[in-house]
């Protein structure tokens, strides 16, 4: 399986920087798992074969260029672009985004083909079928309806937390995976702003590893992503002192492999 969270802040001259200020991570270059950047960070050849977008939850940094994506590609479209999602997320986008005043309700409009964009709900804690793609969505703690994803292509099993505070579901649902290859998990504030991060319902280094610890699974990589980009130097560097094997900070633009 590959996995790249995809580039959502740009230098001056247009190059992709390490900052992550939207979420979209793009799985074997056909499914998208949230939306943050998807309209202006995937290439030409991804364009063409992304038509599946798992949706965690309705925060802007996650579904903010979405509508462009499929805006985008209204003209060309053959099939639809399937938005997977929970019943109570499909109606805040319906309500607050797809609402023919933020942007078109492309749900009900066609073009030559056929419809352009259609709305898949999910249930939490039963699988479904996303592409090639197994995944099971488990609620986690977040301000908003939110679901943390265990993704598998059959050989190969990854974990996303999601944006969460502590929880307990996800992690009692990832323990009963017979392996766990990669877990992508949230470190959004540094610990000196552990306040504002049980405010908002985000991990900080310190309770990541406290997180950690109602893991069984031993050896797999822990990818940390969400780190808030005016301290993503200071988060980093409380990761690396927590001495957990396997744990680095995610990079932007880059092709990981299991």
């Amino acid at each position: 399986m590959k996995i790249q969270l995809l580039p959502s802040s740009f230098d001056a001259d247009g190059s992709a920087t390490a900052a992550q200020r939207l979420t979209c991570f793009i799985l074997d270059n056909r499914v998208t798992v949230d939306a943050g950047s998807i309209g202006i960070a995937l290439t030409d050849a991804q364009r063409r074969t992304v038509r599946d977008v798992i949706v965690t939850h309705p925060h802007m940094d996650h579904i903010a260029s979405l509508p462009i994506f499929v805006d985008d590609l209204f003209g060309e479209l053959q099939e639809p672009i399937r938005i997977h999602a929970t019943a109570a997320v499909i109606d805040l986008l319906k309500q607050d985004v797809f609402n023919d005043t933020v942007y078109p309700k492309f749900h009900e409009l066609t073009n030559h083909h056929g419809h352009v964009m259609q709305f898949v709900p999910f249930e939490t804690g039963r699988p479904f079928q996303v592409a090639h793609l197994t995944v099971t969505a488990i609620p986690v703690n977040h301000i908003v309806p939110t679901v943390g994803l265990i993704v598998s292509d059959r050989e190969t099993t990854v974990a996303f937390s999601s944006d969460t505070a502590e929880t307990a579901e996800f992690w009692e649902a990832v323990n009963h995976v017979p392996q766990l290859h990669a877990l992508f998990i949230e470190a959004s504030f540094p610990d000196s702003m552990e306040k504002l991060a049980q405010a908002s319902k985000h991990l900080t280094p310190s309770m990541l590893k406290k997180e950690l610890g109602k893991l069984n699974h031993n050896g797999m990589d822990i990818l940390a992503v969400h780190l808030k980009a005016g301290y993503r130097e200071k988060i980093a560097a409380e990761l690396s002192q927590l001495g957990i094997k396997k744990l680095s900070v995610m990079d932007t633009g880059r092709v990981y492999e299991w």
